[in-house]
């Protein structure tokens, strides 16, 4: 898998150089991807540390009473009634990620494994997983000194978390696997040799605190959020464009109108299209006597279906902050005690409860739904593109964009790429959690496939971004030849409009006759991927969720 997210299209987000606490109550998207993708500190909260030593505390008290507590005297999954001599506590531990480590794959791009670096810390500084301080400390050296453990991208199932990749994750803080280390694959011994650190011997339950968990699932969340949360504020801009190129109406936009059915995404994103089009010469142009009275589906809907998938994207965004906040550990550890029942294991002090905070469900329900619903943004997208290249259907412009049709293919097989993107993305879009499979000779009988969730909603946004992209071509050339009318003369389009076109045009020209497209499109792509066209419709909307005016 390539690497295309680490290095960013646009300049570092505001706070890269600012230092990240993690307390593991607080962490939102923004500091996941001011982490992994632009390189800011993160450091251990000292509350944290405290609480994290009382944990441990526990554990080490309750292996010196020789107490059966699930993976630190015990075995794992299917083999929990298998005891573990005190002797061996230790080699238990290592003998966990070695076995676990069994994923296939193209490795995760640099910045996925980076988040999930960061999130494994965050959870660890809980304070509910017990081990020392020094685990979530040496997490956080390997992001701050750029050591990436190879994660291949396949293998989990994401129910007892997500096991192989957090393996592949924690070998190298034992000296084992691999890295990516200054561009280079290389021994995970070597690189720690290079950047001073000594590899980890693993105490009691530090094995299984390493690998229980939803980090992979939580990371491609987190990561496919923020650049969603991008992608919706430009599709609002791409769509204005389309909208002024059709000579569509902005009446269904009105505020009135959509106060009439208050979705919140629905309302917002039609606040951008009044925002974009403001000052709109077009739109002067054909209101009154010559005004269209209804637009295309694609067009006249775009607050309700826009609009709907933020509703979706806002459900992941409420999952993902409860769920980097959390203990998804098994078995978790109350240092401060608590109301024991007949399976908790108490030892002076604290308390220890085996149970399922590691499911994925939640986040792989929440991500299934997300990918829907950024697959439905390309799905309208196309429909746009598809009107403006239909001479049918365009108002008169010329078939396919083409200045001088039939000699001239124009932007014809734009939309077929779009079209293509657009149905892969139907097949992408099958809810992975609809397919759990046993594991663990039925121990393990009912899993979330959340990792697969996730995967698969990273490749629907990348299409969507190309989708968008296309769209964006076609409506630039369609405005181009819309304003060279000369019944358009001294006609300008809305003020976001205008400056969305003159983005793409640095990037794009004008196609006056056949040409290779594939550079255009490229081009096109990385404006969409950069945010350059999303700030375009930021004045409409307020501030992001979760970002401070």
């Amino acid at each position: 898998m390539t690497d295309p997210h680490f290095v960013p299209h646009r300049a570092p987000v505001p706070g890269a150089g600012d230092t990240i606490v993690l307390t593991g109550a607080d962490l939102t998207i923004d500091d996941v991807e001011v982490v992994a993708r632009h390189g800011a500190v993160a450091v251990l909260d000292v509350h944290a540390r405290a609480r994290m030593q009382e944990a441990r505390d526990v554990i080490e008290r309750l292996v010196a009473e020789g107490a059966v507590v699930y993976g630190v005297t015990t075995g794992f999954g299917a083999l929990a009634d298998r005891s573990i001599a005190p002797a061996d506590v230790q080699r238990l531990q290592e003998n966990l990620l070695v076995s676990h480590a069994v994923g296939v794959g193209e490795p995760l791009p640099r910045d996925v494994v980076r988040a999930m670096l960061l999130l494994r810390a965050n959870t660890l500084a809980l304070g509910h997983s017990g081990p020392r301080p020094l685990v979530a400390d040496r997490l956080l050296d390997f992001l701050r000194l750029g050591v990436h453990p190879v994660v291949p991208a396949q293998g989990s199932v994401g129910a007892s978390g997500d096991l192989a990749p957090l393996a592949h994750l924690a070998l190298p803080l034992i000296g084992r696997g691999q890295v990516e280390l200054n561009g280079q694959t290389i021994p995970a011994s070597q690189a720690l040799r290079e950047v001073g650190l000594e590899p980890l011997t693993l105490g009691p339950k530090e094995g299984l605190a390493l690998l229980n968990g939803t980090q992979l699932m939580s990371a491609l969340g987190a990561l496919l959020l923020a650049d969603a949360d991008r992608l919706v504020r430009t599709a609002s801009t791409v769509a204005a464009m389309t909208v002024e190129a059709m000579l569509g109406t902005d009446v269904a936009f009105s505020a009135a109108y959509q106060l009439a059915r208050p979705h919140p995404g629905q309302i917002a994103v039609a606040a951008e299209l009044r925002t974009l089009l403001r000052d709109s010469g077009l739109q002067a142009s054909h209101h009154g006597s010559h005004h269209k009275v209804q637009d295309p589906y694609s067009i006249r809907c775009i607050p309700q279906v826009h609009g709907a998938v933020r509703d979706a994207l806002d459900h992941l965004r409420r999952v993902l902050d409860i769920e980097l906040n959390s203990a998804t550990d098994n078995p978790l550890v109350f240092p401060g005690g608590g109301v024991a029942d007949a399976s908790a294991i108490a030892t002076g002090g604290g308390l220890v409860i085996s149970g399922g905070n590691f499911h994925g469900e939640p986040i792989a329900l929440a991500l299934d739904f997300a990918k829907l619903a950024i697959a439905e943004l390309g799905s309208i997208s196309e429909r746009r593109t598809a009107l403006l290249l239909d001479p049918h259907l365009n108002g008169g412009l010329p078939a396919f964009l083409a200045p001088a049709s039939g000699l001239d293919s124009g932007l014809m097989l734009l939309q077929y790429t779009a079209a293509a993107l657009a149905s892969e993305n139907k097949v992408l879009a099958h809810p992975a959690t609809a397919d759990s499979i046993p594991t663990s000779a039925n121990q393990e009988d009912h899993v979330s496939m959340g990792p697969i969730a996730g995967r698969h909603a990273r490749t629907v946004l990348d299409h969507v971004e190309r989708i968008l992209a296309i769209e964006a071509l076609c409506a630039a050339q369609a405005l181009d030849l819309r304003l060279a009318d000369p019944a358009y003369a001294g006609v300008a389009a809305g003020a976001g409009v205008h400056d969305a076109h003159a983005a793409l045009r640095v990037v794009a020209g004008r196609v006056d006759g056949d040409r290779e497209l594939g550079p255009d499109l490229a081009a096109a792509t990385a404006l969409v991927h950069g945010g350059s066209l999303a700030i375009l419709a930021d004045s409409a909307a307020g501030p992001r969720p979760g970002v401070s005016a």
